[in-house]
Parts: C-alpha cells; sequence; structure tokens
C-alpha cells in the first residue's frame, strides 16, 4: 500500500472455503442470526487455487518483462491485457480507460456485470500494477487476482441481479493513486452518487499477514460478518494507504482491506493471528522477493477470495435486501464524577435498502443516572449525542448501558459507565510535557524534522519553536504524538492545542491532504485542505479517558502534489 446457485434463505447461507490448508477451518453457518427475510442466492466458494494460478499468470508476466509490471512498463501493459482477455471471455462489459495523468498513459481496467439496478452500484476494486523493483505478487497481485477469480465465478453461477456490481483494477497507484483519482475524477455527480459503497483490496497475502478492515460502509460490515462467520478477528489498520481515499474524498463510502504492509506486528497480534511479533507484516514489501510463491500467505489469500464472494452475493444478488441498519457508540466507555456528566456519539449506518428512522432510547442506568440523546430521532446514516448526567447521589460503581435504536428493525449497542468514587481529584493540572516544543523534542514522538525553530509557513505562535506537519507537496506522512496517564475522580479533562492550516490546493470540496487528530484509537477530528485558517484554537473533552493511559496523536497525510501544512503549538491536556 503507498501510501447455476441454488435460492437459499440468509439464516441457512452455507459458506465453504475449498483448498485451504489447514489452518483455513471451514465455515459451518453464520453465528448470526439475520436481520431481515429478505431472499438471497448463496455465493459459490472460491479455490483458491484458482487465484493462485492468477498470481502464477502475473509472475510470468513480470519475468518476462524486466521483472515487474510497473506503470508505464510493459509488464503493466500485459498485466492488463491478461485481466481484460478473462473477463471479456466471461461476459463482462469491459472499458480500458486510458489514464491521461499516468505514467505511458497506462490503462484502468473497468468490468461491469449486467443487471442489477445500477443507481446502486457496489464497487469492489485493487491495483493492477506494482513497483519497479519486483514483481508485485502480494503488492498488489493478491487483490488483483482474488477480485479477478470472483468475477469469473459471479459470471460462471450467472446469480440473479438486484444490485449493480462494477469492478476495477487501477493503474499508477503506486505513483499516488493517479489511476483510481483518474477514474474518480472522470464521474459525474450523478455516476458518483450511484456508487452506493467501494472496497478495495490491497494485499491480501501478506506472509506475516493480520487481517485490517478499514471503513465504515456497507462492503466493510459485509466483509466483517463475513470474518466473524468463521471466528476470525479483524482490525483497523494505521497503515495508509491505497485507492479507497480517491473514492473517499470525492464523497463516496469506502474501505480498504488489507493483511498489512511493511508495519511490525505485535505481539498481541501474533497471540490472535499468529506469525511473528517483532517482523513486518509483509517483509517483501516494496522489494524484488515480493514474488510468486515464496510471497503468498495461502490461508488469508482463500479467505480474503472467499469474503469478497460473500459481500459481493449479499449485497447484489437475488431479490432486494430489506431495509437494515447498525449502530455504534464512539467511545464506548466512560468515567464520570457523581453531579457530573459524560457524552458520546451515536453512530448509524444504511447496511442494506433505503435509510429510515430511528428512533434512540437507552435501558440499564442506575439510580441518579439519567440518559438523554439530541436528537431522539436520527435517519440511518446520521449521528446523535447521548448524555449521560448523574445526581450528586449515583451510587459508585460500573454500569452497562443498553443503547437501542428502533427503526423497521431493531439494534443496539453498550455504553460501560463508570461513575467514580468520592476519593476527589488527585493529580490534576496539566499532563503534556513540553507542551509549546520549546525544551527539543522529548517528551514527544515525531516524524524527522516536525519539532524545529520553523520560520516562514511552519512559525510558531509564541516562543521559538513549533510542530510542523506535511507542507512537502508529494506524498507523505507525518506524525507527532505523546503518551500520558490521567487521574480519575476529576471534573474536567480538556485537550486543546493552536492549529494553522496553510494549503496550495485550489480545490473547494476535496480533501487531498489530511490531519487526523486521535486519543489513543479514537479519532476526534480530522482537518484538511479544506480548513484553511491562521492559529485557531482547537479543544476537545477527554472525560472519557480519566483513568487511563491516552495517547494523543496527530497524524498527516499529503497526496502527491500540491502541498498543504498543519502547524500545531501551545498544546495542552488540562485536568481540573
Amino acid at each position: 500500500m503507498t501510501a447455476g446457485p441454488a435460492l437459499a434463505v440468509f439464516a441457512a447461507a452455507l459458506i465453504t472455503l475449498s483448498a485451504q490448508p489447514a489452518a483455513a477451518q471451514p465455515v459451518a453457518a453464520l453465528t448470526h442470526a439475520p436481520t431481515s427475510t429478505a431472499t438471497l442466492l448463496a455465493p459459490p466458494a472460491i479455490d483458491v487455487n484458482n487465484v493462485k494460478a492468477h498470481l502464477q499468470q502475473l509472475q510470468t508476466i513480470a519475468s518476462g518483462n524486466g521483472g515487474n509490471r510497473a506503470t508505464g512498463t510493459a509488464g503493466h501493459t500485459a498485466s492488463v491485457a491478461y485481466v481484460q482477455q478473462k473477463l471479456q471471455a466471461a461476459g463482462f462489459t469491459v472499458t480500458l480507460q486510458t489514464c491521461t495523468t499516468c505514467n505511458g498513459s497506462a490503462k484502468n481496467v473497468i468490468a461491469d456485470w449486467p443487471g442489477g439496478d445500477t443507481n446502486n452500484t457496489y464497487m469492489f476494486g485493487g491495483h493492477l500494477d506494482g513497483v519497479s523493483a519486483g514483481p508485485g505478487i502480494n503488492d498488489d497481485g493478491s487483490g488483483t487476482s482474488a477480485l479477478l477469480e470472483v468475477a469469473l465465478q459471479l459470471a460462471a453461477t450467472n446469480p440473479a441481479m438486484a444490485k449493480h456490481v462494477r469492478f476495477g483494477w487501477w493503474a499508477g497507484e503506486e505513483q499516488g493513486l493517479i489511476g483510481s483519482k483518474f477514474y474518480v475524477n472522470s464521474l459525474t455527480s450523478a455516476q458518483r452518487t450511484a456508487i452506493k459503497a467501494y472496497g478495495t483490496f490491497d494485499m491480501i497475502s501478506s506472509t506475516n499477514g493480520g487481517y485490517f478492515i478499514t471503513g465504515t460502509d456497507a462492503i466493510s460490515v459485509k466483509l466483517r460478518e463475513y470474518f466473524s462467520s468463521i471466528s476470525v478477528p479483524t482490525e483497523t489498520s494505521t497503515e495508509c494507504c491505497s485507492d479507497d481515499g480517491s473514492f473517499r474524498n470525492a464523497g463516496i463510502p469506502s474501505s480498504l482491506s488489507s493483511t498489512g504492509a511493511s508495519y511490525t506486528k505485535t505481539s498481541s497480534q501474533a497471540t490472535k493471528w499468529g506469525g511473528t511479533a517483532g517482523s513486518a507484516f509483509d517483509p517483501c514489501y516494496h522489494r524484488a522477493c515480493d514474488t510468486y510463491p515464496s510471497n503468498v500467505n495461502t490461508t488469508s489469500l482463500g479467505r480474503y477470495a472467499n469474503a469478497i464472494a460473500y459481500a459481493v452475493w449479499n449485497l447484489t444478488t437475488g431479490t432486494a435486501p430489506a431495509n437494515d441498519f447498525s449502530v455504534s457508540l464512539s467511545p464506548t466507555a466512560g468515567s464520570v464524577n457523581p453531579g457530573s456528566a459524560v457524552t458520546a456519539t451515536v453512530n448509524t449506518a444504511t447496511v442494506s435498502g433505503s435509510a429510515q428512522s430511528v428512533s434512540l432510547s437507552a435501558s440499564g442506568a442506575p439510580s441518579g443516572v439519567s440518559v438523554g440523546f439530541s436528537p431522539s430521532s436520527v435517519t440511518s446514516g446520521g449521528s446523535s449525542t447521548m448524555t449521560v448526567s448523574t445526581t450528586a447521589s449515583a451510587v459508585p460503581g460500573t454500569y452497562t448501558i443498553t443503547v437501542t435504536g428502533t427503526g423497521s428493525v431493531t439494534h443496539s449497542a453498550t455504553y460501560t459507565l463508570t461513575v467514580n468514587g468520592t476519593g476527589g481529584c488527585t493529580g490534576a493540572g496539566q499532563k503534556l510535557g513540553n507542551a509549546g516544543f520549546e525544551s527539543g523534542t522529548t517528551p514527544w514522538t515525531a516524524s524527522s524534522g516536525v519539532i524545529a525553530a520553523h520560520t516562514g509557513t511552519g512559525a510558531p505562535r509564541t516562543g521559538t519553536r513549533s510542530a510542523w506537519l506535511l507542507g512537502n507537496g508529494s506524498t507523505s506522512t507525518e506524525t507527532l504524538s505523546q503518551t500520558v496517564t490521567l487521574p480519575s475522580g476529576c471534573s474536567s479533562y480538556t485537550l486543546s492545542f493552536y492549529l494553522k492550516i496553510t494549503t496550495a490546493e485550489t480545490t473547494s470540496t476535496i480533501q487531498y491532504d489530511k490531519l487526523t487528530v486521535q486519543a489513543n484509537s479514537t479519532t476526534l477530528q480530522v482537518y484538511s485542505n479544506l480548513n484553511v485558517s491562521g492559529y485557531t484554537l482547537r479543544t476537545f473533552s477527554l472525560s472519557a479517558f480519566a483513568g487511563q493511559t491516552v495517547t494523543i496523536k496527530f497524524t498527516g497525510v499529503e497526496d502527491s502534489s500540491l502541498q498543504t501544512s498543519f502547524v500545531v503549538d501551545d498544546t495542552s491536556l488540562t485536568v481540573a
């Protein structure tokens, strides 16, 4: 990353993995109850050997064309021809879109399967190019081959289509998502609106990999549902980026699935998934050793191929699914002193059918605790602020509050509330060290050059030093973070900082460059090139993290051209 089927009721759908190694257990049945009675078509099992046969062809192409399949080379052209011929022979409508901004005016491959409501299109993609250093088998021959085999199985079974399905193989991903950006920019507003979700699959056979699904779109929901059904846990990836960004920046719900790239597997991840802690998910990432068959994890490749098929069939085939939605909370837990309040965001999403009105309610609150929602009813896809208020007589303890969304069906999520004891607030005060960056970098952890005595664009608000992220005008990721421990029993926990944003981008609608502010894994805010301003005070409540160790992190991601600078100064995390 660069960055004829039989009708079956959903609850009786059986999904098996064929040609898997012993580690990949077959799926007996879905482990959760269905949320609608819509009749769906069961997906076929995807034979991982067929996927590997496509990988062998990509390896042969690379070996015969200078050892790689980079955009603008004969290896990439031959890869395009291979995918195109397979799809056309199967009956797909295939468009080769010349990407005039790509090296050598390389081509995107767009394949539409006939049928289904084109105003409700679900799109699945991966990048067909690799780096010049090697054949690009995991990155991204794996995603390319799994998508191709799922498409061929769709053609072979020829199910009835309720929604439309489209596949895309992108050029120029390794040069900055150029091919997918070109495609998205070529769409009209109506064509973009017709795409209800896009999922990209970039590196799904990492030899030391995990299972990462990043996004909240309908495709990611189905992928997580599949992996849950085979008892394989997933995580959200912190690695960046792939072609999902091109779609997301255009307002299309998107997700990224991967088994990991150059980041290091932690000991907890090794316990969860197996493999080697302390080593990269893909030790051959962007290297000559990214070859077939040595750099292929057959287990994850087979699982992901079947997960893609599950998502394709469940989202697009058979009769139209009933209206359904999901409910989630962020954060999922919080602590509060008696007499005070804590908030969380209730998020809803339309997972099938059309959006619907969802009424919110709560149960499980103890005496002295009340729960309110603003607003109390949302349209699925919207959010509400939940406020948990306590009286001075609220009894200390830990309680589970159930938040229920009621529409055509009901769904719920749980919130863990801790009412603090009467010990009072100890350890109040400013918790960030070197808050104005005046005494070097410690205890901050930052990318090289972020903290310095900057001048010009990066000049500090006060003092002589600041933290300047990005402003490079090229594809880059920079971070700034500090970990602190917050005391419990206090009434307020406030993170604040001054942020200045300047940009050379000319758009007024597309977020090309972003700064994400997080507390642990919770995203507090995302700023972009659309938020240009001088130094402006930004504040956030961190009451939900009382009594916890929390990492405050700023992550800047810049695309391939036109700089955006994010300058941070005068930070504080005040507990009172």
